[in-house]
């Protein structure tokens, strides 16, 4: 417990507050415009994100977890096995609704962790700012009915959250998490600044609790379609789960489908998902994971640590599960309303696996005296409940990212590289796509498929343009890439960077973090890989390659200065003993 508070005191609860003077959106004017030729009955679209998934926990995509829903729509569809995101959560929502990066989009970091010479910056604003319309706003403008349910994490006020962007119906946990089983809303949770909040439609409503987070953000959804079933629009309806984020709880009878499945470990766990990889033609059938970092090998540990570790990846199995069993449930009603054939279904992470050791809310780093109101059992017979709150650790995590290096929050491959696939109308499926895409390339590949452009203004204001690319000519099977070898696409969180072009990779990882409640494996100097002959970055270039270093780390250079990054003052940026940048 003492080391999650150490760690999380970097964290501030009052942070969650930090959002500008809200503006009141005008009614948008006219456009998005049809594009040239556009006569085909528009498609509906269903997107789902998991909320800190591991690149290989899914069936499809080299797992064991009983996940044969989403599996089903991988493997009918195509499976990116190159998809990027940001390293946490709201940075990367805010480019999935925007396709415009996340230092121009409001969350150059995320709220809760702005660093005092971020606050007041322009794209550091904690929330979807005005400079973007998101996704909801263009379709909805556009024709389509707009819904949503489950966790929005890009902005607290009425005027900052789903119904004001966009959504037609929308049900949103507004924060980055929240008890799975609605157990945070009373006086003790509030205290610490730690409980949740919901809005129903714009309106503040308490969550039903004893209500699992996914069961009840599907029904909501589900609620949503059943309702406008005699519409004759399309819809979009946005489907951002919260499992499998900490703490971890699941169902008693989902957990009890893994009792057992992991007592012999992450390091076996790593190895049989690898072998699995390479047997769906993933992976190369040569490659090697990166090395583990920070992990205690299983065998060190005690009998009471492995059954306490093995318990925690059960529950964490059983949340996975109980979302492929929701995303059932979709399917089957899109089927009922004869409207599945004419859906388009994109699922995507996040982000990495969150590798942190986790015993408490972090909160509470703040208000420690508070913490025994809270009556956290985190004993090993109440893991997984309500009243429980742990997260997996490192040693799941990395086993989950496998076969990358590191997991959430980090800009190497393990943070960034995610779970991704599309299926549906016009796709082009049962294959599997390895270039480089972006979690940027989601809004304009929706506009695409929708036959509209994107207006250079909305509400009045201009706004900025894709910088992600439509994706239809990979979904149709016409094309393999949509971004050439030239382009340098920037990354960067917690003053943690990278620049990736074609096939390399420069990483940047300072020795130290101050702005997020893990300890750094940084090198303070930067690195080079080429990611197409090593995917987990395991041999750093820079000594071997010092022209190309040079000339990814200038591209990042000017896609800093050209996105607006905030980086720490000079003397903040260099701990003592660390390399320069």
């Amino acid at each position: 417990m003492n080391k999650m508070l150490k760690l999380s005191a970097f964290l501030t609860a009052t942070a969650l507050a930090v959002v500008a003077a809200p503006v009141v959106r005008a009614a948008p004017a006219a456009d998005p415009v049809a594009a040239p030729g556009a006569t085909q009955r528009q498609p509906n679209f269903l997107v789902i994100v998991a909320d800190d998934l591991g690149w290989s926990d899914l069936g499809a995509f080299g797992g064991e977890i009983q996940t044969p829903n989403l599996d089903a729509i991988a493997n009918a569809g195509v499976r990116f096995t190159g998809f990027h995101t940001a390293p946490t959560c709201s940075p990367t929502r805010s480019m999935l609704l925007s396709g415009v990066d996340n230092h121009q989009a409001g969350v150059g970091s995320m709220a809760e962790t702005l660093q005092p010479n971020q606050i007041g910056q322009p794209g550091y604003e904690g929330y979807l700012n005005d400079r973007v319309a998101s996704i909801a706003e263009l379709l909805h403008q556009g024709g389509y009915r707009t819904l949503m349910s489950g966790k929005w994490h890009l902005g607290l006020t009425p005027e900052r959250g789903p119904a004001a962007r966009g959504f037609e119906r929308s049900y949103a946990l507004l924060q980055g998490l929240g008890n799975h089983f609605g157990a945070d809303q009373n006086k003790a949770w509030a205290a610490i600044g730690g409980a949740s909040t919901y809005r129903d439609n714009g309106r503040i409503v308490k969550y039903p609790k004893g209500r699992y987070s996914a069961d009840y953000f599907t029904d909501r959804l589900i609620g949503f379609l059943e309702e406008g079933a005699k519409d004759q629009r399309p819809f979009f309806a946005y489907l951002p789960y919260t499992t499998p984020h900490w703490p971890m709880q699941a169902p008693a009878e989902t957990i009890a489908k893994y009792k057992g499945r992991y007592d012999a470990g992450y390091e076996a766990l790593r190895d049989a998902r690898l072998a699995r990889q390479k047997q769906l033609g993933l992976v190369p059938v040569d490659l090697k994971p990166h090395d583990w970092e920070g992990v205690k090998p299983w065998a060190s540990l005690s009998a009471d640590e492995k059954a306490i570790e093995a318990r925690k990846m059960e529950v964490y199995a059983a949340m996975v599960d109980r979302m492929d069993q929701n995303v059932g449930r979709v399917v089957e009603v899109l089927k009922k309303l004869g409207r599945y054939d004419d859906t388009v279904i994109i699922f995507l992470a996040d982000n990495g696996p969150e590798g942190n050791v986790i015993e408490a809310p972090f909160q509470a780093a703040l208000k420690p005296d508070k913490l025994p109101a809270l009556k956290i059992d985190n004993s090993l017979d109440n893991i997984g409940k309500a009243s429980s709150y742990v997260g997996y650790g490192p040693g799941w995590a990395q086993a989950n990212s496998s076969p990358s290096w590191l997991v959430k929050s980090y800009p190497t491959e393990g943070g960034t590289r995610v779970t991704a696939f599309a299926a549906g109308r016009g796709v082009a499926g049962r294959r599997i796509a390895g270039g480089l895409f972006s979690v940027t390339d989601v809004a304009p590949t929706l506009l695409d498929l929708a036959g509209l452009q994107q207006p250079a203004t909305f509400a009045g204001h201009a706004i900025l343009p894709f910088q992600g690319h439509s994706l239809v000519p990979v979904l149709t099977g016409g094309q393999a890439e949509v971004r050439q070898p030239t382009e340098a696409v920037g990354t960067e969180l917690f003053y943690r960077r990278a620049l990736r072009k074609g096939d390399w990779k420069a990483v940047y990882l300072p020795t130290s973090s101050s702005a997020y409640p893990r300890n750094s494996v940084g090198t303070g100097v930067w690195q080079l890989f080429n990611v197409a002959q090593d995917p987990a970055e395991a041999h750093d270039l820079a000594a071997a390659e010092p022209a190309k270093l040079k000339e990814l780390v200038a591209d990042w250079d000017s896609y800093a200065k050209d996105k607006g990054v905030v980086l720490p003052p000079p003397e903040a940026a260099k701990p003592e003993g660390a390399a320069k940048p």
